[in-house]
């Protein structure tokens, strides 16, 4: 706990001379003459992380220490994203003790140079605070603090960017150099691109101006080649145009005419996948697109009116149109590429605490973070379900006094952080954004008995982020009181109260239903209006204090189960084992859940046994049906309604600075209008941005993998077809096997025969029911297939042309040597070359069985000692070892999302992780790899 002490500071971060300053820190958390790490049980481990496309060692590092109730998944993120110092040597990290205190220690130095504590007692408190919060992962700071603060490097501290570009190729230029400054430096970046001309207006020179689109394709291009953080992923940044920019038609249509690109590529034969090797010809493919709409363009969609596009140069109305013609554009082409995202300009600046000094126009690639052009903002989360206690209840005082330390600690950041550019630094330091939110709201919601899409689970999201900005805001105003307010308040006090007093207004409109929410809003209540009192004797230190982010690699630090304020992705959850393997288990917060709805044990343990198996509630023993919804995920057999997504974001808008990162997911049947409304109520709702996801809308697909010389085997058809074939015919008898297999939920069966002494002579595949048209086309191509076999066409050859054909059905297998297919032909032919082709030759393919991956993997001998057919036998046709298959394919899973794909019986719209080969889950408008931490966002 923490208060101030003295009087209001001259310049910001300047006391005055002789004045009693800092602020005094009582302690939480931590107990008066014992350090935290002497509270908790240290162990050392080892970390070894693996692709799981190919089964390659991308990290390892032995005998890291941590606290015994870590995660091995917190462990492996934290170890290869965070520790400094190059592998193996003796500046490399190996203690979360290590970690923590370069961190800490940056943070309290600081804090003491810039007279933030009135005592070297009271900075002492401070650091063994946010040590332990930070040991018992109560919070986390965002990722450039940790790869960043404490080293030799340049102290950035910031994830979120926004630059500014202007109508000359001097400033065009400018933006791509700094967007790459950023990439590099591993964040992300946003900005409007309004200011641009439009391809209808003249340049000074007499020729035609090209038009912001045009620009985009170099900086795209730029982005696509720099990967962000110099090897983790690809950049992310947010591009932003005004709805009467003369070119919104053709920026709005950008990615969608890429898309149709992409399929008749893809249909022509090339590999347009995620990363595959023609995917980089199609452009534009690195950026968020959104178009920033107004409140009169949005009325004139309402009533069906006319709007004009305006030049940027003149002012002048270049072209009127029909609004709901433009919008409908919008929709359609988000609909079919999920881009452009909607940002809704008029609610945003009425929001806006520094309107004096410039207009917000753009945001950051998530589009959580929404302030001035040329600045940063520095991202801090905190993790819901630390809050609480084993009765259920949400313990709002904790809450609190939580915050004060979290958003003192970001803002001693600003004194010392080094930024990407002088402008960006400038406005950072006049401004001192930042951007306090949370995480795990969807476990934190259900474990306390509330569906996600409910009034009381509205309610309680809206008072918890009321009493964070609140809090936030009011220790601003102290902070105010002892270093001065930021530099640019002066100028727009008078603005800054007026959001203060809408804040507190809203907070005020907050209906409660239980004991939760009403106890939390109580003291929001009260925290808002001391944030007024003395916001108005001090100001406030913050032009901005809160957003919610995606929280995607910290949210696996702090072992969150969702992330944001998104729901659980499902029921069952993948959780790593130490040395190796993995095993599925039933998300812990649905037994809280269960206790919070007035279960008892025996009915507790028969319902988690029963998710355990299905996946799901319905149906489940003993489970009322009307609380079914309090399970609903994000996905699987219940999942939330894309209105209801829409509907917490706006319970909780009100509440914060900035915004939300969150992406709507939409069911693949869901329509243009559907989308539209989306956008509509998004406006009405007050939302400040929106963004969806229609399922399957995006031709590439999480499936990639490498492609053999081509050259090599067309030459090996030229060998074969010199020659005039001869059919060796197989004999009456001949031993053969069958195969039962399942791809992305078809089931069928192949039965491979195959000469007494020399290899593979015939298949027959059941796929589809009897009589039916696919089954009639997979007795032909059997036939087609086994006559080529005995005509002596080697089966080489057709796995080289089979393996990586895609099309529907596809994702996961349950052939624990061949975990993911890209179609039920890539599958079947990679069986054969396991059962059939020698190591050497399957090698060239780069086609492995499980046991080979890992013996490469451990470094010894991946060769078999003798053929895979020989090894199998017809244990695969008994009931018991098809159990078997399942629970093994089940333990190599490499993510959650694989395990719902596994129960869904459907590949999920998530890539493929670059670093790893997980497949990713989403994460507010990213994505999150669980396998290794990697974001494709900026956070």
């Amino acid at each position: 706990m923490t208060e101030t002490v003295g009087s209001p500071a001259g310049a910001a971060g300047e006391p005055e001379a002789g004045a009693r300053k800092g602020i005094r820190v009582q302690r939480v958390y931590t107990t008066e003459g014992v350090h935290p790490y002497d509270e908790v049980t240290w162990e050392r481990r080892d970390v070894v992380m693996t692709n799981w496309r190919d089964g390659s060692v991308n990290f390892e590092q032995r005998g890291v220490e941590f606290p015994d109730f870590w995660s091995l998944n917190a462990v492996n993120i934290v170890t290869s994203k965070y520790f400094r110092g190059a592998v193996g040597t003796d500046e490399r990290e190996n203690s979360l003790r290590q970690l923590i205190d370069r961190v800490v220690g940056t943070y309290v130095k600081a804090g003491v140079e810039h007279g933030y504590f009135a005592t070297d007692t009271d900075a002492e408190i401070f650091e063994h605070e946010l040590t332990w919060m930070l040991l018992h992962q109560v919070f986390s700071f965002n990722s450039p603090v940790w790869f960043n603060v404490g080293t030799s490097s340049r102290q950035q501290v910031s994830a979120c960017f926004i630059l500014s570009v202007d109508d000359t190729m001097e400033s065009i230029l400018d933006w791509y150099k700094e967007e790459g400054l950023i990439f590099k430096g591993g964040s992300g970046a946003g900005l409007n691109l309004s200011r641009i001309r439009s391809s209808r207006e003249l340049l000074s020179s007499g020729g035609t101006a090209s038009g912001p689109v045009s620009f985009m394709r170099g900086a795209d291009a730029s982005a696509g080649t720099i990967k962000s953080g110099g090897a983790t992923r690809r950049a992310a940044k947010m591009v932003v145009l005004d709805v009467d920019h003369p070119d919104i038609e053709e920026f709005i249509e950008t990615k969608a005419r890429e898309e149709h690109k992409i399929r008749a590529l893809r249909d022509a034969g090339f590999d347009m996948d995620l990363g595959g090797a023609d995917a980089s010809s199609v452009q534009y493919q690195n950026a968020n697109n959104s178009v920033r709409v107004s409140d009169e363009f949005m009325r004139a969609v309402e009533s069906d009116g006319t709007f004009g596009l305006r030049a940027r140069t003149t002012g002048e109305v270049l072209e009127s149109v029909r609004a709901r013609d433009l919008f409908r554009k919008m929709a359609r082409a988000a609909w079919e590429c999920a881009d452009p995202g909607i940002q809704y300009d008029d609610t945003i600046n009425d929001w806006h605490t520094s309107p004096e000094t410039g207009r917000i126009t753009a945001s950051n690639p998530c589009s959580e973070y929404m302030h001035l052009d040329n600045s940063s903002c520095n991202l801090a989360s905190l993790n819901l379900m630390k809050f609480l206690r084993d009765d259920l209840t949400f313990d709002a005082e904790l809450f609190e006094k939580t915050v004060e330390f979290v958003i003192t600690a970001m803002d001693i950041s600003i004194c010392f952080a080094d930024f990407p550019t002088e402008a960006i630094g400038d406005t950072t330091r006049k401004f001192r954004q930042l951007g306090i939110g949370y995480a795990n709201l969807g476990a934190l919601l259900m474990a306390t008995g509330h569906a996600y899409d409910s009034d009381g689970g509205r309610a309680l999201a809206a008072a918890i982020t009321s009493l964070m900005t609140g809090t936030a805001y009011k220790r601003s105003a102290e902070l105010a009181g002892v270093v001065g307010p930021y530099e640019g308040y002066a100028r727009n006090a008078e603005a800054h109260q007026r959001v203060m007093r809408k804040h507190a207004a809203a907070n005020d409109l907050v209906r409660t239903y239980h004991h939760n929410d009403a106890t939390v809003h109580k003291l929001a209540t009260k925290v808002w209006q001391e944030c007024l009192e003395i916001g108005a004797r001090n100001g406030w230190r913050n032009a901005q204090a809160s957003v919610l982010a995606p929280t995607g690699t910290i949210g696996l630090m702090m072992d969150c189960d969702t992330t944001g304020i998104e729901p659980d992705l499902a029921l069952v959850k993948f959780k790593k084992l130490v040395g190796g393997g993995s095993m599925q288990i039933v998300n812990q917060t649905v037994p809280r859940a269960l206790q919070a709805l007035g279960y008892q044990e025996e009915q507790i343990e028969a319902i988690v046994e029963y998710i355990a198996e299905h996946g799901h509630v319905v149906d489940a023993p003993g489970l009322r049906p009307e609380h079914y919804e309090v399970f609903d995920c994000a996905m699987g057999e219940r999942s939330i309604a894309p209105m209801g997504h829409v509907r917490m974001m706006a319970a909780v808008q009100p509440f914060l600075s900035g915004a939300i990162s969150k992406t709507v997911n939409m069911p693949e049947s869901a329509t243009v209008e559907d989308v539209e409304q989306l956008y509509f109520e998004g406006w009405k709702l007050g939302l400040k941005a929106l963004a969806i996801y229609r399922d399957n809308c995006k031709v590439g697909q999480p499936l990639s993998a490498g492609k053999g010389d081509k050259a090599e085997k067309e030459k090996e058809v030229e060998k074969q077809i010199e020659y005039r074939p001869v059919r060796k015919r197989l004999p009456k008898k001949r031993p053969s096997q069958t195969v039962s297999f399942t791809v992305g939920g078809a089931e069928g069966y192949l039965h491979a025969g195959s000469y007494p002494d020399d290899g593979l002579g015939e298949i027959f595949v059941k796929l589809g029911k009897q009589g039916s048209t696919l089954a009639g086309v997979m007795d032909a191509f059997s036939m087609s297939i086994s006559v080529g076999l005995q005509y002596g066409i080697p089966l080489e050859f057709y796995v080289s042309k089979f393996q990586n054909l895609r099309f529907e059905p596809a994702g996961m297998t349950d052939d624990p040597d061949v975990r993911m297919a890209s179609s039920v032909l890539d599958y079947l032919f990679r069986r054969l070359a396991l059962d059939y082709l020698p190591y050497e030759k399957r090698a060239q393919l780069g086609i492995f069985t499980a046991e080979e991956r890992e013996a490469q993997v451990n470094g010894t001998d991946a060769a078999p000692a003798e053929q895979p057919s020989e090894v199998l036998d017809t244990l695969r046709s008994t009931v018991d070892y098809q159990k078997e298959e399942k629970q093994e394919e089940v333990q190599r899973a490499g993510s959650s999302t694989e395990l719902l794909e596994l129960r869904l019986g459907k590949a999920a719209d998530a890539p493929l992780c670059m670093t790893c080969g997980t497949k990713m889950r989403p994460s507010g408008s990213c994505y999150l790899c669980e396998g290794c931490g990697s974001t494709s966002g900026c956070s």
